[in-house]
């Protein structure tokens, strides 16, 4: 199983990136990554840190001339911020006291439980790692694992589909096309007038000292039939992606396909019709759906459909007019600190959605097709729909 983990804090001296069980001979590259890291720091309503980090990455290790070896691949992202708080955030004792004591948490962050939970008399060791800037460490991850999917012709992507009260008008069979259109938008909504209605509600919460949460969709295309499993709860891939973008700081909630819509529908109205499929339908195991409104999984399996779902991002916890808490130290009423944030950032966590999504299918390939090398892999999935072509002409004769 393809395993990625990150280390680091907001303000420290960087972000490390660790993926383990990569096959061999899968080409990274560095500017690729880099542009990956980009389209995350993008989006109208983002904050300072914005103008501060230009994200790059130097990959350390795991990759030789171009390519993984199969060893561990490790990555670092260093935090350019890090340099006004060498003091603030220094690993040595010495230099304890050289910032005071966050001690107003904030509502609806991880401050106060996270400080409970650890014994923090400092809300700052907390808010350090649960920090949106963790992201930039999945993002790089997540386009190691674009690059191994690409080999396969599976394609990510998202698009927006509101921002507060500002909400986009669309259906499951244009997804690919609106995808393409997002990398046009600033917001990333591949309408123009619900992103000039959208940057209104922005502009509003950024003069009120408030915020603004959103909702997106991510999707990818060519995933084949039959990744995940219906025998065990663990093996469910539709389990395991909900996992995987819930733990999105923010991401309060995820629905596959039409998802709570679902239920309120006659089941008519919901299954997917099957239909005999062409030469182009190997992926399908040779049939198609008639519609898509289990977003590309059935029972825990993919179907071979286009796989997507959507999430819902609650408005960013920290507000320029602070709501009401109590001092951590104290328990004293008072006002939540104001760190530096963004007003809206449902852009940045579609990129987010993305990488995150492409790290589970990864692991899923790899763990279905062999993660030796990629030849293999590849060999392997090549025979998988080869075999999958002859399927319904043994079965006729």
């Amino acid at each position: 199983m393809i395993i990625f983990r990150s280390a680091g804090e907001s303000h420290g001296k960087g972000l490390l990136v660790l993926i383990e069980n990569l096959p061999a001979g899968l080409e990274v590259e560095k500017e690729k990554i880099d542009l990956e890291l980009a389209r995350r720091q993008k989006g109208y309503g983002r904050g300072g840190r914005m103008a501060i980090e230009t994200d790059s990455v130097e990959i350390i290790a795991g990759v030789r001339w171009g390519k993984t070896t199969g060893a561990p691949v490790a990555m670092l992202i260093k935090n350019r911020d890090f340099e006004n708080w060498r003091e603030a955030m220094s690993p040595e004792g010495r230099y304890e006291g050289a910032i005071g004591s966050l001690t107003e948490v904030r509502p609806g962050h991880a401050d106060l439980p996270g400080a409970l939970k650890y014994g923090h008399r400092d809300a700052r060791n907390i808010l350090e790692r649960s920090s949106a800037r963790e992201t930039a460490s999945r993002v790089a991850a997540g386009a190691v694992a674009k690059a191994l999917l690409k080999v396969f012709d599976i394609q990510i992507g998202s698009f927006v589909t509101s921002i507060g009260a500002a909400k986009l008008k669309w259906n499951a069979e244009e997804i690919c096309g609106l995808g393409e259109k997002a990398n046009e938008s600033g917001l990333r909504i591949p309408d123009s007038g619900v992103e000039k209605e959208a940057v209104k509600l922005i502009d509003e919460a950024k003069k009120k000292g408030d915020t603004l949460g959103g909702t997106f969709v991510v999707f990818a295309e060519g995933v084949p039939v039959g990744l995940g499993s219906h025998v065990s709860h663990e093996r469910r891939i539709d389990g395991q992606i909900a996992r995987a973008i819930i733990s999105i700081p923010a991401i309060k909630a995820v629905e596959f396909g039409l998802g709570f819509e679902a239920a309120e529908l006659f089941g008519s109205k919901v299954h997917d019709q099957i239909a005999p499929g062409g030469e182009n339908d190997k992926i399908r195991g040779g049939v198609r759906r008639k519609s898509n409104n289990a977003g590309g999984i059935e029972g825990g399996i993919t179907n071979g459909e286009v796989l997507w779902l959507r999430a819902a991002m609650k408005p960013i916890p920290t507000l320029m007019s602070p709501l009401g808490t109590i001092d951590l130290l104290t328990g004293e009423p008072v006002l939540a600190s104001k760190e530096r944030s963004d007003t809206c950032a449902v852009s940045a966590a579609s990129v987010v959605g993305e990488a995150m999504l492409a790290l589970e299918l990864a692991a899923h390939m790899a763990e279905k097709f062999g993660k030796d090398t990629v030849l293999e892999m590849k060999r392997n999935f090549d025979s998988y729909l080869g075999e999958m072509g002859k399927r319904w002409n043994k079965a006729s004769s």
